[in-house]
This record gives structure tokens, sequence and C-alpha cells, in this order.
């Protein structure tokens, strides 16, 4: 297997917004706080759940900066990098890499897709483009496009492709992926965390860590440390959350959950609109049996 980027939690990172629609400075300065104070292992900046599609160069540019600064180096920050254009990914790669970031995430090409040998030649084109280490990101419930575990394997000899998110929601596909590539494979299916661990994940990128990084946090160390009843019952400690966090289209319900426990404001970009009911008012109940809300 090769050296992982990480081991354990890394959160996918929401891109807080000001009522105007503007980037949140101070918000996204604190949210970053919030998570090295839970001792995170990785940050992940401008993922899906940070609303990447709605933001130009020059935004992305802030909030790299913003987050390589307030880290200042004591977990590494990983960039999404993926697009549907190989010369837009090369160019976000490019970017992040010029800025310092220690990894890239790319996710398969969406909407106009591609067939496996075009996933292999889109991915290599990047990592040939660009020395940044790169972990593949397999969404295809977002995406419409599925990688094979023989495309994964095949992708895996390149030296500069060094880990996979696996986020099908398929553990029997997932251990496929791991058996085969020998690439760290990092769970990204929040319910899935102890699952894939004990099938061989090195750990997890995370949208529930954005509202509880330590909690999230804990069902990854428990795995890594082989205290399997210690991880069982911190992720069924998680698991009524995480359903409310997928009611509707993420980041929209996570959004939603940290603007009630005052983290941030709940504004998103369009196409994406705040939580709707009934969705809202059962994930607020949550909120509360939890003891995060009033």
């Amino acid at each position: 297997m090769s050296t992982p980027l990480f081991t354990g939690c890394a959160t996918a990172l929401v891109t807080p917004f000001q009522p105007d629609g503007t980037l949140d400075e101070p918000a996204l300065r604190r949210l970053i706080n919030l998570q090295m104070d839970a001792g995170m292992d990785a940050l992940v900046l401008l993922g899906t759940t940070g609303e990447p599609c709605t933001l130009n160069m020059e935004e992305r540019e802030r909030i790299i900066r913003i987050g390589l600064e307030t880290v200042h180096g004591t977990m590494p920050v990983i960039v999404g990098t993926g697009a549907n254009d190989t010369r837009r990914s090369i160019e976000y790669a490019r970017q992040a890499h010029a800025l310092g970031a220690q990894g890239q995430l790319c996710v398969t090409p969406y909407y106009n897709k591609a067939t496996q040998d075009g996933l292999i030649r889109h991915f290599t084109a990047i990592a040939d483009s660009c020395p940044l280490p790169m972990i593949l990101y397999h969404v295809p419930g977002r995406t419409g496009m599925t990688m094979t575990p023989a495309t994964v394997s095949q992708l895996s000899l390149h030296p500069g492709i060094v880990g996979l998110k696996e986020a099908s929601g398929d553990a029997a596909l997932a251990a496929q992926m791991i058996e085969q590539s020998g690439l760290p494979l990092y769970c990204g299916n929040d319910d899935l965390i102890l699952p894939l661990m004990a099938l061989g994940a090195v750990g997890a990128i995370s949208v529930v860590s954005n509202l509880l990084p330590a909690q999230t946090r804990a069902v990854t160390k428990a795995c890594l440390s082989g205290c399997l009843d210690q991880a069982r019952a911190a992720q069924y400690a998680l698991l009524p959350i995480i359903r409310a966090l997928f009611s509707q289209v993420s980041p929209i319900p996570v959004k939603a959950a940290m603007a009630e426990t005052g983290l941030l404001c709940d504004v998103l970009r369009l196409p994406l609109t705040p939580m709707e009911e009934p969705q809202r008012t059962h994930m607020m109940e949550v909120l509360r049996t939890m003891g995060l809300t009033k």
C-alpha cells in the first residue's frame, strides 16, 4: 500500500458565506480553528461540501490561503481540484500546489462523464501536469460516473496518485478497490466509517465532522487502535445526525445545522437553497436530542 497523505479523519469543510453571498472570511477562520482544536488529522478545502462549482479562481485562492495560514503546518491541507474539463482541473491543481497545499482531491468528471479509458487518461494528465499528490474521489451518486476496481488499480501505478476517497456507499466495491489497487482508501460516507475501516480503509473524509469534529475523529481513532467496541459505540452515536445531514442534498443540511448552533450564516449559492420542511424540523429535533441546541 502507498504511504497515505494522512490517517484518521479529515473534514470536508463547508465554505461560509455572508448574507450577501460573499465569502465570510472570519467564519472560515473560526471553522478551521474548531477543527484544529478537535485534533483533526487533515483538512479538505473546496471539496463537494465547499460548493466549489460556485467559486471563481480568486475566491478559491483566498480560501486556500486562509486555510494554509490558519492551519500553519499543523495538519495537511488537501484541496478539491476536480472538474469535468481536464484542463480546468490542471489549473486548479497547479493553483493549489503553487499556494502550498499538501494534496489534491480530484473527483471523476461529471455531466459529460467518460469511459474507463477516459478516466485513466483524465487523472493521468492531471497527475503528470502537477506534482501535487492526488486522492481520487469516487462518488457516482453525484457524478453519474463509476470507476471500476480495474481502473483504480491501473491508476494506482502512477506515483502521483496516492489515495482514493470512496463514496459509492457500496462496502463490497470498496473492499475490491482496496484488494486490487493497494491505494490507501478513505471512507466518504459518514455512516460507513466503521465498516470500511474494518475492511482496511485508513480513515474518513467527513461531512458530519464540520459539526462534531471530535466525535467523528473518535470513530477513526478507535478503528485505527483496534478498539472496535469503542468505534461501534461512537459510530452508532452519530447515526441520527448523519441521517439528518443527508436527508437533503449536502451541504444544505449541514449548513442549516451549523447555523442553528451559531457557527455560520445559513447561506448557500444557487442552485442550492436553504433546507426545506419537514426535514429541517426533524433535524432540529435531532440537534436538541443530542444537546447541540436548546
